[in-house]
C-alpha cells in the first residue's frame, strides 16, 4: 500500500468503520434492553414457579392450555432448550427443558384467544417440561425473552461486510476524483522526454485539474526557456572564444624563443579543444536529427581501429553482431571518448560487445588507478575532473565523459561506471536492441 489513494482510501474506510462500531455498541448499550442471562435468569424463575404449582396439584393452573396428555408438534430449538436447562440448574431445579417454535397457534400469556397465527410478541414458542406424571407442561415464552441464537454475530460480521463493501466503493471513487491533479502530474512525469522537456496537458476539467495543468505547462515553459538560455550562453562563449584565440595564436608565431612558444601553443591547443567541446555538448543537446539503425559493432571497430592508429593502447576482445536505433555519428562520438578515455587514464582499453537481454551490452575495462567511490556521483559533471593529477599530466576538457553520458542517455541507454576489485574502471554501457533486424540475421549467416 504505497500509494497515496491507497493510503487515503483505507484511512477513510478504517475510520467510517471504527465510528459505526462505536455507535453500534453505545446503541446497544443505552437502548435499554435486559442482558440475556437476566432474561433466562427470568423466564427460568417462572417456568420453576409454574412447574411448581402444576405438580403439587393446582388444578386451576393445570389448564388444557398449560398441560397435555402429548407434547405439542414443532421445530426445536437447541440452543434456547439448553440455555433454559442451564438457567433452571442454577435455580435448583434439575429438569429437562425443551423449546419450540409451535406450528400452529398456542396460547398467549396476555390472554389474547388461541385461534390465530404466532404473533411478534411470542405467541408460538413453547417451554415444554416432562412432568412426573407422564404429562407435559407447555409454557408460552415471549420472543425477545429468548437467548439469542449463536447465528447472531455472523449476521452483525455479514452487516459489517456490507458496509465496508459499500463504504470502500464510495470512497474510493471520491478519493479518486480528489486525487486527479495529482494523477495528473505523475502522468506528466512518465512523459517526460530524454532532453527533459515536460509535455503540454489540456487544461480543462475541475477547477483543481485545470490549476494542476496549467501549473505543469507553466513549469515546462520556464523549463524548456532554461535550457534553451543555457544553450545560447554555452554556444555563444564557446564560438566568441574563437577570435581571441586566434589572436593569440598569431602573436605566438612572433615569440622567438622556441620552447617559450611551444608552451604558448600547447595551451592554446588545449582552449581551442574546450571549446569545441562545449559546442559538440551543446550540438549533442540541441539535436533533433532522426534516429536510423545502427550496425554497433561495425562502430566499436571502427572506435577501436583509429584509437590505436593514433598511438594509444585500445583491444578487441569480444564482439557480437547488433543493431541499435540511434545517430551514427554521436554514437561514435560517445564511444570514442569512452575508450579514449580508458586508454588515456587506464593506461589500455579492452573493448567487449555482448548481446543482453533485449540491449545490447558494451563493457571497456581499463587497468588505470580508477575512480574514488566518493567521486562516482560527480564523473559526468561538465568539466570534472577525478585527479588533480591527471589536469596536470593530461590535457583534456574534461567533457567526454559528459558529452557520452549525454548521447547515451539520449539514445535510451544507461552509462554505469565501477571500480574493478582488481583495479582499474569498467565503464558499462546498455543501449536497446533492434531485435530480428534482417542485417544482423544475414551476418550471421555468413
Amino acid at each position: 500500500m504505497k500509494s497515496l489513494r491507497a493510503r487515503v482510501t483505507a484511512l477513510l474506510v478504517v475510520a467510517i468503520l471504527l465510528v459505526l462500531v462505536l455507535a453500534t455498541a453505545v446503541f446497544f448499550l443505552v437502548s435499554g434492553r435486559p442482558r440475556p442471562l437476566f432474561e433466562q435468569a427470568v423466564t427460568a424463575s417462572q417456568l420453576a414457579m409454574v412447574l411448581k404449582m402444576v405438580e403439587t396439584g393446582a388444578d386451576a393452573v393445570a389448564g388444557p392450555d398449560i398441560v397435555s396428555d402429548a407434547p405439542p408438534e414443532g421445530m426445536a430449538d437447541p440452543f434456547a432448550s439448553r440455555m433454559l436447562t442451564e438457567a433452571l440448574g442454577r435455580l435448583g431445579v434439575t429438569r429437562a427443558v425443551t423449546v419450540i417454535s409451535e406450528l400452529g397457534p398456542g396460547p398467549s400469556r396476555e390472554g389474547a384467544p388461541p385461534d390465530g397465527p404466532p404473533d411478534e410478541e411470542g405467541r408460538g414458542h413453547l417451554a415444554l417440561v416432562h412432568l412426573k406424571d407422564g404429562r407435559w407442561l407447555k409454557f408460552p415464552i415471549e420472543q425477545h425473552m429468548l437467548p439469542p441464537p449463536p447465528a447472531l454475530p455472523y449476521g452483525v460480521l455479514g452487516w459489517f461486510a456490507l458496509v465496508a463493501l459499500g463504504v470502500t466503493v464510495v470512497v474510493g471513487s471520491a478519493v479518486q476524483r480528489l486525487l486527479r491533479p495529482l494523477a495528473l502530474i505523475e502522468q506528466a512525469v512518465d512523459q517526460v522526454s530524454v532532453d527533459g522537456s515536460l509535455p503540454q496537458l489540456a487544461e480543462t476539467g475541475s477547477t483543481e485539474v485545470r490549476a494542476a495543468a496549467r501549473t505543469i505547462n507553466l513549469l515546462s515553459h520556464r523549463l524548456k526557456m532554461a535550457m534553451d538560455s543555457r544553450m545560447r550562453i554555452v554556444a555563444a562563449a564557446a564560438h566568441d572564444l574563437r577570435t581571441p584565440l586566434t589572436r593569440l595564436r598569431l602573436r605566438a608565431e612572433f615569440i622567438e624563443d622556441e620552447e617559450e612558444r611551444e608552451r604558448w601553443f600547447n595551451d592554446l591547443a588545449e582552449l581551442d579543444h574546450i571549446a569545441d567541446s562545449a559546442i559538440r555538448l551543446v550540438r549533442e543537446e540541441v539535436s533533433g536529427t532522426p534516429d536510423e539503425d545502427v550496425s554497433l559493432d561495425e562502430v566499436v571497430k571502427a572506435v577501436v581501429r583509429e584509437t590505436g592508429q593514433s598511438g594509444l593502447n585500445a583491444d578487441l576482445v569480444e564482439m557480437c553482431p547488433l543493431i541499435v536505433a540511434g545517430k551514427p555519428l554521436s554514437l561514435k562520438r560517445a564511444i570514442r571518448n569512452l575508450v579514449v578515455n580508458a586508454a588515456t587514464h587506464g593506461r589500455g582499453a579492452r573493448v567487449y560487445l555482448r548481446a543482453g537481454a533485449g540491449c545490447a551490452l558494451l563493457l571497456i575495462e581499463d587497468d588505470g588507478p580508477g575512480i574514488p567511490e566518493h567521486l562516482m556521483a560527480q564523473v559526468f559533471e561538465p568539466f570534472f575532473r577525478t585527479d588533480p593529477a591527471r589536469q596536470v599530466t593530461i590535457p583534456g576538457a574534461g567533457l567526454g565523459l559528459a558529452i557520452a553520458h549525454e548521447i547515451i542517455q539520449r539514445h535510451g541507454g544507461k552509462l554505469v561506471l565501477a571500480n574493478k576489485p582488481s583495479g582499474g574502471l569498467i565503464q558499462r554501457v546498455e543501449l536497446p536492441a533492434v531485435e530480428d533486424h534482417p542485417d544482423t540475421e544475414d551476418r550471421d549467416a555468413l
